[in-house]
């Protein structure tokens, strides 16, 4: 049988907060405080966004210094004595980097070219790194001193839920004896004029499983595990990953890839359907997303698992949302962050979608029921069927 692997340290900012304390808190009351509407994003139009309001540290190394650097330090910081004592056990050169994004410092470039058409320079300060998809993996391993393995996976909106399977696979492999694992997005024109350009941004707030859905609102976050072997407060028990391959960017209608997904990581977890009291849905908004979704989730657990969709509360955190919404299962599986055993709410006008299956959704003061299974899982999908499940579950209290 093969170890263990724990999530014994968690570092989190997202539109509900930053740190533990202040996302909980926000997460399981259904705060929507972090949403609010820019008019420098989007071309031509006005936009709600999900945004960190907090002062970011200054990036070391000042080399690849961009917003997605900055906020990836600062959720780094979060888990530092954790992994402090992770160096000692088991040296530098043993602890991997494993890191889920999609805009890395695109926002930087995209401002840097603006400025060299205006007049021909280039800001102070500006690295072509910064931008680099693979730099923030490189970034953080630079900032926390490690020399073992460190890449980035960039696989849309489930990249960050990637991460951790390509971490787990490096422990597993002999490669690394622990990993830090998670990831970061930020707020940048590229990435919201693109969606703006399928239309596929919500006018208002998003409003998952609704009939009157109308896109996504895109927010931004970052997450930082530190995976290792033996005990913790959440272990990882389960990953699935599968690529439908249906279209660039519309998921397989059917759902079929999506179910596959959860139904591997339950297998890997050695769990049954009936053995999950929380799913968290990938619920975008978008049509597509929310229709497929529905049928794939029915199609695993029925009508009776309790699910929500947090993305009402901090947007589509696109690479980082597979991280941060594993962060809101560590929240709620913890004890400590969350004595009560609420679960995170899903936000939406109640008008349920016809003709599509319905889910359980959580409404704002549910608990989990007395008695339930220690173990969650959360989805997350992206453009061309890159499929992700994870399966978390209860350790041991720390």
């Amino acid at each position: 049988m093969r170890p263990a692997l724990a999530l014994t340290a968690l570092g989190i900012a997202t539109p509900l907060g930053c740190g533990k304390p202040a996302t909980s808190a926000n997460l399981f009351a259904g705060s929507q405080a972090g949403l609010v509407e820019r008019d420098d994003l989007v071309f031509g139009r006005k936009v709600i966004v999900g945004v960190i309001d907090a002062e970011l540290p200054e990036a070391r190394p000042t080399d690849s210094a961009c917003r997605n650097n900055r906020l990836m330090q600062l959720v780094l910081d979060e888990i530092a004595d954790a992994l402090a004592v992770a160096v000692h056990r088991f040296g530098r050169d043993r602890i991997a980097v494993v890191l889920g994004t999609s805009t890395s410092g695109i926002g930087e470039g995209g401002a840097a070219v603006d400025l060299h058409r205006r007049t021909g320079g280039w800001p102070e300060g500006f690295f072509y790194r910064q931008q680099e998809l693979g730099n923030l993996a490189e970034h953080a391993a630079r900032y926390l001193d490690l020399t073992g393995p460190a890449y980035t996976v960039a696989t849309a909106c489930s990249s960050s839920a990637k991460a951790f399977a390509s971490a787990r696979r490096l422990i597993r492999c002999g490669l690394a004896d622990a990993a830090v694992v998670g990831g970061a997005d930020t707020l940048c024109r590229l990435t919201l004029n693109g969606f703006n350009a399928i239309e596929a941004l919500s006018a208002t707030n998003c409003n998952p499983f609704s009939r009157n859905r109308d896109g996504i609102t895109i927010g931004e976050g970052a997450a930082a595990f530190l995976l290792q072997p033996g005990d913790g407060p959440v272990h990882l028990l389960g990953i699935g990953e599968t690529s439908d391959a249906y279209h660039v960017s519309a998921p397989a209608p059917d759902g079929s890839s999506a179910a596959a997904a959860m139904r591997l990581a339950l297998d890997d977890a050695g769990l049954s359907p009936a053995e999950i009291c929380y799913v968290n849905l990938h619920g975008t908004g978008t049509a597509l997303n929310d229709s497929m979704e529905s049928q794939a989730v029915a199609s695993v657990f029925g009508a009776s698992v309790p699910a929500s969709s947090t993305k009402a509360m901090t947007g589509h955190m696109l690479g980082a949302a597979g991280a941060c919404e594993a962060a809101f299962l560590w929240l709620t599986l913890s004890p400590i962050y969350n004595p009560q055993e609420l679960l995170p709410p899903h936000l939406w006008d109640g008008a349920a979608m016809p003709d599509l299956p319905s889910l359980r959704l959580v409404a704002i003061g549910e608990r989990l029921p007395r008695d339930a299974p220690a173990a969650m899982l959360s989805n997350s999908f992206a453009f061309a069927g890159s499929n992700a499940a994870l399966v978390l579950g209860r350790g041991r209290a720390t």
